[in-house]
Formats: C-alpha cells, structure tokens, sequence
C-alpha cells in the first residue's frame, strides 16, 4: 500500500471527545449554574471591594489620628522640671524603667509649678528632666506622633481587608450549605421515585 493511499486513524478526532458548549453540559444542574455565578460575582466583589474597603477605613482612621497629632501639638509642649525628691525605685537597678518623682519647673508665665511626674528610675533629687505639659500647665503624656498615626492607619487597614475576605468566604460557604440542601431534598425526591423501579428489579 502506498503513503499516499494510507489513512492513519489516530489523525481523525474521535466525535465522542468534541466537548460540549460551555453551559450545554447536560449534567449541569440549574443550582450548579447559580453556584458558579454566584462565585463569580463573589471574587467580582472580592477584587474590587477589598481594595476599595481596606483603603478608605485606613486612611479615614489616618486623616483622624493626624487632626488628633495636629491637636496635641499645638496644646502640649515640653518643660525642663528639676526633681525635689528622688525617684521612686532609684538605686533599684530598673534601668529603662519610668518611676514617679516630684518636680518642679517654671512655666512660660514665670510661675513656678510643682506636681509629680514620671521620670527615669534613679533619677535623684535635683537632677534634671524633661516632660509634657499642657497649656493649663498640667503634667500629660506626649503628643500623638505621625509615625503612630500612620502604623494605625496600616494596621485598620489590614484589618478591614481580612474582615472583607473572611466575610465574602463565609457568605460562599453560606450560599453552599443552601443549595447542598436543596440538591439533597431533589436527590432524595428523585430517589423516592426509581427506588421502588429499582428494588423491583432484585425481585423477579
């Protein structure tokens, strides 16, 4: 037989492999369609409401915090006070630990105050501290900074986008667990009618 004449049968696609249409498979059920667009319409948010979310509670919490580190700016500032007892805990060894101490300082009116405040263990009488304080001349903690602010802000953020993922999971687990349900109740229905078809057959 010549090369020309010859037909290798393995070159011609068997029709059995032509798959079908997509949407035309014949065991798709109804509810298996609604799942998969569901899905799609789930990553849709997903991909878009993520981003959208974690970014505008980041930065609204941001923007806030700033007006708080702006405010706290302008109402504190700080004040060189000398110590008029030592700090408690002084010669204990706590190094880096904060202790309290009385001091006094001259505010910007001349007046002299006094109060107690937290300075650094062992510290002794006389020596020299700075602290914070506001325009009422009471003793407070420092300032916001911007860098709080900011990791703040990063840290909402963040947290948003894991409620938004964790919230779009639960409603696809949701919106499985409802349709397995219904797939069941069919599945049993349909049972209910070939059961009795399928029995007879053992019985002959």
């Amino acid at each position: 037989m010549s090369a020309q004449g010859s037909q290798n049968p393995s070159s011609a696609r068997p029709p059995h492999w032509e798959l079908p249409s997509k949407g035309a498979n014949p065991l798709r059920r109804t509810s298996d369609r609604i799942e998969c667009w569901f899905f799609r319409f789930l990553m849709l948010v997903l991909a878009l409401g993520l981003p959208v979310a974690s970014l505008s509670a980041g930065l609204t919490v941001y923007e806030s915090l700033m007006r708080t580190v702006q405010a706290q700016s302008a109402e504190r500032h700080e004040v060189t006070v000398r110590l008029t007892s030592d700090a408690e805990g002084a010669g204990k060894g706590a190094d880096g630990a904060m202790q309290s101490a009385h001091v006094r300082w001259t505010d910007r009116d001349g007046r002299e105050r006094t109060g107690t405040a937290l300075v650094k263990s062992g510290a002794g009488k006389g020596a020299t501290a700075r602290i914070w304080v506001d325009r009422q001349g009471t003793i407070t903690d420092p300032p916001m900074s911007a860098n709080n602010a900011t990791a703040t802000g990063w840290m909402v953020g963040g947290m948003t986008s894991i409620a938004v993922a964790g919230g779009v999971f639960a409603v696809r687990v949701g919106m499985r667990q409802v349709l397995d349900r219904r797939r069941y109740a069919q599945w049993d229905a349909e049972w209910d009618l070939v059961e009795p078809r399928w029995s007879a057959r053992f019985r002959r």
